[in-house]
């Protein structure tokens, strides 16, 4: 049974990037404890997504695909999702791109679309978002931030800058926010074993050093996710705002 602090029976959510990895695990666990969810993904695979999590949870999951690297995507997906839901309780935007390249040789258009897919596309959903949860005096709105918002990682200078960003954003909405019942938190997922990190798995000096360095000895996955998730979209943080959680098995302890 669920503790009632934690049901989310009735609530409408928007989850961003569900179509794999960690957003469909923060979906899969909010429709677990009864919210109705819309999922985003860029592919095809985001209907699969759907059937499948419909299937194991037994919810209501309604799939949108979107390219959220787009504007006007990202507006029309979002639109279609308040069709859909009636209203927005909890927005979850866990959406982003990696791209790798020594930071003497980073493409300048792509660090343009790093910004945007992984920091201008977040505020535009978190504003959208508090313009349907501000007149409402209620809402959680929850970031995927990253451990590179604490520290600089290694030829990836755009996705570590977009993630330092979408920490402080947090902060900067939750100042605004907090006082008018809008609760804007954000998770720092460590090294997870995600399609994001195939490179990283793949690479024999890095992949053992990193580790090694997890006191959990073990890289994350998106089952890690769901605890955090419902924390933060359910009634148990409404003194909640303006914090980054690390999810890492102990990795900025160490």
């Amino acid at each position: 049974m669920t503790h009632p602090m934690f049901d989310l029976t009735g609530r409408k959510a928007l989850v961003t990037g569900a179509s794999r990895g960690l957003g469909y695990g923060m979906a899969e666990a909010l429709l677990e404890v009864g919210a109705e969810v819309v999922i985003i993904g860029s592919s095809e695979k985001t209907l699969t997504a759907a059937n499948e999590l419909a299937n194991s949870t037994g919810g209501t999951v309604h799939p949108l695909q979107a390219d959220l690297g787009q504007r006007d995507q990202l507006t029309g997906a979002f639109n279609k999702s308040l069709d859909l839901l009636g209203t927005l309780d909890i927005l979850v935007v866990c959406h982003g791109i990696q791209r790798r390249y020594p930071a003497e040789q980073f493409p300048i258009e792509v660090w343009d679309e790093v910004i945007e897919v992984n920091l201008s596309s977040v505020f535009i959903l978190d504003q959208l978002a508090g313009q349907v949860m501000l007149p409402k005096g209620r809402g959680k709105i929850i970031n995927v931030a990253s451990l590179l918002s604490f520290s600089g990682g290694f030829t990836v200078p755009a996705y570590a800058a977009a993630k330092s960003g979408v920490a402080r954003l947090t902060m900067s909405l939750a100042n605004e926010w907090a006082a008018r019942g809008v609760n804007v938190n954000a998770i720092a997922p460590g090294y997870m074993d995600t399609e994001l990190n195939t490179t990283l798995k793949a690479d024999t000096n890095r992949y053992p050093a990193i580790l090694s360095r997890i006191p959990a000895g073990r890289w994350g996955t998106a089952a890690d996710m769901k605890g955090v998730t419902l924390l933060l979209a359910s009634d148990a943080s409404d003194y909640l705002h303006g914090v980054t959680i690390p999810i890492d098995g102990g990795w900025m302890g160490r």
